[in-house]
């Protein structure tokens, strides 16, 4: 008897232990401790799929969740039910809180001034020596169109005038120069030639080491002042490459007028600024997101005068929104427009979602977007989500825009 009521009682614990271990807070417990990122199913509720999940009954939007081996899960969330909260604690496990990122919204037409890492070959030519003989030195030595000439015997090339003295200094014999072929450096070795015309030794190249041009500001960080703009990368016009940054500045533009876009016929802002004009921050990398840099101050945002939190990609949505753009001397406006499309990304692309221009005023004023509109802020539900990047040929009204947390990662 005393057997079978022993028997009895083993089943029972044995049915109590696996009842708790089907309580979803021992669960969430458990895969804590193991070191695994879990859904939480009670009071907070967590999933590392960058998706809308509920904290007691408040929508909010996860940017990262992860565990780690010291049992501490964070998360970056953009909601609200979370603001303010720094720690919870569960069974002396530690989750941490961080709050939403939040960046100052630019919309400030600037002027780029870009100087390149050495000398860009924008294309090949021949040399006429002083016998008469056409010869092509650079052909010949295998440099081709887009390769980036970096150092001369091992000296580095400030721009196209101190290319021609590296060149011109050794007078006759071969050079080594180092040149960049997309991410490949190599050394080439090439004989310079006498040109019959004025007596310099040259390549038989033609070069580029600058260029300028006209975009919009995005956004800056407040507590570093570093910003990002344009949103796409600033490339050689001959070559198509993106031009490879020794120095450069950025300064405020004056829009002189604009060039209303069409179908087929893209418009454009044009603007002014100057050699002598006051820079405002450094440029210090050109990528496929945009270029980057930093401020020498902080700049003021008539529209938004305190910094916008972070939207990133799951907090975008079909349906209204705005854009912060310079047309003219009246400053930094707000215009409204629709997201159309949205492409949710797995890795970073310009084209991350279709903008249509829906506000009167800028289409009456542009046509939609214009040349010069590259790097405006999109805004929606008081969040910083993106920029304008490319216009449609066909359709000026719509354009593409990168989501701002691909070029966040590039700060």
């Amino acid at each position: 008897m005393q057997q079978k009521i022993k028997k009895l009682q083993g089943i029972i614990i044995a049915l109590l232990f696996f009842g708790i271990n089907l309580n979803p807070q021992v669960q969430t417990i458990n895969n804590m401790l193991d070191g695994e990122a879990k859904q939480y199913t009670n009071s907070i509720s967590l999933i590392n799929n960058n998706g809308i999940e509920n904290i007691n009954g408040e929508q909010v939007t996860t940017e990262t969740v992860f565990a780690n081996n010291s049992n501490t899960l964070e998360t970056a969330t953009s909601g609200s039910a979370l603001l303010g909260l720094k720690q919870l604690t569960l069974n002396n496990d530690t989750v941490d809180v961080k709050t939403p990122k939040k960046l100052v919204v630019g919309g400030q037409t600037i002027g780029v001034k870009l100087h390149t890492k050495g000398a860009l070959i924008v294309g090949i030519s021949e040399v006429t020596t002083p016998n008469g003989e056409t010869v092509t030195p650079a052909l010949q030595a295998g440099l081709k169109t887009g390769d980036i000439i970096e150092k001369v015997n091992d000296v580095e090339v400030q721009n196209a005038i101190h290319l021609s003295e590296l060149v011109n200094k050794q007078k006759t014999g071969t050079v080594k120069l180092t040149i960049k072929r997309g991410v490949n450096t190599l050394d080439v070795t090439i004989t310079p030639v006498k040109d019959k015309n004025d007596g310099k030794y040259k390549l038989g190249t033609w070069v580029r080491d600058s260029t300028a041009g006209v975009g919009t500001l995005t956004f800056y960080d407040p507590e570093t002042l570093k910003y990002a703009s344009l949103g796409h990368a600033i490339t050689d016009v001959d070559t198509k490459t993106n031009l490879c940054v020794g120095n450069g500045q950025i300064v405020i533009s004056d829009i002189l007028d604009v060039k209303k876009g069409e179908q087929g016929t893209p418009g454009e802002l044009k603007g002014s600024f100057s050699d002598t004009d006051e820079a405002i921050g450094s440029i210090e990398k050109n990528t496929d997101f945009g270029i980057y840099g930093t401020l020498k101050k902080a700049l003021k945002n008539s529209i938004y005068s305190s910094p916008l939190e972070v939207g990133n990609m799951n907090s975008v949505t079909l349906g209204k929104a705005t854009i912060l753009c310079t047309i003219d001397s009246e400053g930094i406006k707000e215009y409204e427009c629709e997201i159309v499309k949205i492409n949710l990304q797995e890795s970073a692309s310009p084209k991350s979602m279709v903008v249509k221009i829906t506000d009167s005023r800028l289409l009456n004023k542009t046509g939609g977007i214009v040349q010069g509109m590259s790097g405006s802020p999109i805004v929606q539900n008081n969040k910083i989500i993106g920029a304008v990047t490319h216009v449609f040929i066909n359709d000026p009204t719509q354009g593409y825009g990168i989501f701002v947390e691909w070029m966040l990662e590039q700060l």
